[in-house]
């Protein structure tokens, strides 16, 4: 069989330890034998980064913004142990807060439901998607310890040189300052890309922050959304039959455990990022959670939602055969084939991705999966497998679709 051709390149970031193996398996069967792969490719491991101080990932998001999709294996955010590790220039910043801050984009991580892998949430029967706000916040903040006897101000200084002062705390012992900010123009532009995801995905919008408590900071963000709903979107979304609602977070909390699932939860950077983990958890795991970043000029950057699987890379190296779940780095792929295929008008891309998650899920629900995932699943002929094993059990099924 002729495989499916491209017109426009990917944008390929390469990752970091066993999600970069399971990468490059992930092409060598799945997506090779079916498709003549163009990509533009990046290289974001770690040791690249520090070589180039930085300047690949920077390059790999204008890339993003020059061809329209993207697709990011799982990187490593260094810390302390991996600036020894690595014998690091610096300590890198996150390549995913460096992508998103570049597209001005909004993450949406939504469940992949499987039969036998239970919710811990029963009611729970459709998929919740988080839409998390990826500028500002405590991801841009400034923060220092403050001695005993200090006075801690906020200052603002007006173009014009003009002053306003507020006292945070007079400190009467130790303690810590932070602080935060946003713009009004970041949070504009993820209130669009939210209502244009609901409308695209036809599920109702919820956003939640608290501005009873912080009525300046949260309850901006609550107004340039009802503003920008009521001024563009409040008859698009008639049309279509959805909703657009704001509550307080502890509400919206309530709600979605209440609820059946079916819809788009819209977060504030912190909360998305607490809350995206937490429904990965209740829907069974980490490694079945799609990623995709999305700016407000439709450009786009799929991802898994888990990280590098750092215990599984030292077996690796040892020469041992791992277990690791491939699902969300496989459906990271297929999201930007089919994506692709929509802007290109190739539908054979969109029937592939179809097709190659179609057979993804019916591997796991015949039972053939990785050690984790095996360890949840209520079914009864179940199979743990290596991921090698795995993969090639998704082509075979793949195959006789």
């Amino acid at each position: 069989m002729a495989k499916i051709q491209m017109k426009t390149p990917l944008v390929e970031m390469d990752g970091d330890e066993m999600t970069r193996i399971i990468w490059q398996m992930i092409k060598d069967i799945l997506v090779n034998p079916y498709i003549d792969l163009k990509t533009e490719y990046y290289d974001l491991g770690l040791v690249n980064r520090n070589d180039t101080n930085d300047q690949v990932t920077v390059d790999s998001a204008e890339a993003t913004k020059r061809l329209g999709v993207a697709v990011k294996c799982a990187t490593i955010t260094p810390n302390a142990q991996r600036m020894t590790e690595y014998n690091l220039k610096e300590m890198w910043k996150s390549p995913n807060g460096t992508i998103r801050a570049i597209l001005d984009g909004t993450v949406f991580r939504a469940p992949i439901l499987v039969k036998g892998i239970s919710t811990y949430i029963p009611t729970w029967t459709k998929p919740i998607t988080i839409a998390r706000h990826a500028y500002g916040d405590i991801y841009k903040n400034t923060e220092m310890k403050v001695a005993e006897g200090s006075k801690a101000e906020l200052v603002v200084t007006a173009p014009d040189g003009t002053e306003t002062r507020q006292t945070i705390h007079n400190f009467k012992g130790d303690g810590i300052i932070q602080g935060v900010h946003n713009t009004d123009a970041s949070i504009a532009s993820f209130a669009r890309t939210c209502f244009n995801y609901a409308l695209d995905t036809k599920q109702d919008l919820w956003f939640a922050t608290k501005d009873t408590i912080s009525k300046t900071y949260d309850h901006r963000f609550k107004d340039i959304f009802q503003e920008i709903y009521d001024a563009e979107y409040k008859e698009k979304f008639e049309e279509a039959g959805i909703e657009y609602f704001y509550t307080l977070i502890d509400d919206a909390v309530a709600r979605v455990i209440r609820s059946e699932g079916g819809y788009i939860w819209a977060c504030k950077n912190y909360d998305g990022d607490v809350m995206s983990d937490m429904l990965a958890t209740a829907y069974g795991s980490l490694g079945l959670m799609t990623s995709v970043l999305v700016s407000p000029d439709g450009k786009y950057e799929y991802e898994a939602a888990h990280g590098t699987v750092t215990r599984h890379y030292y077996k690796h190296l040892k020469g041992e055969k791992t277990s690791t779940n491939p699902i969300a780095t496989i459906f990271a792929w297929t999201g930007a084939f089919r994506k692709r295929g929509e802007l290109d008008a190739i539908p054979e891309l969109c029937e592939y991705a179809d097709k190659m998650e179609a057979a993804c899920i019916k591997t796991m629900e015949d039972g053939i999966m990785d050690r984790n995932l095996s360890m949840m699943c209520t079914l009864e002929n179940k199979q743990a497998v290596d991921t090698e094993t795995f993969l090639r059990e998704i082509a075979k099924r793949y195959d006789n679709m």
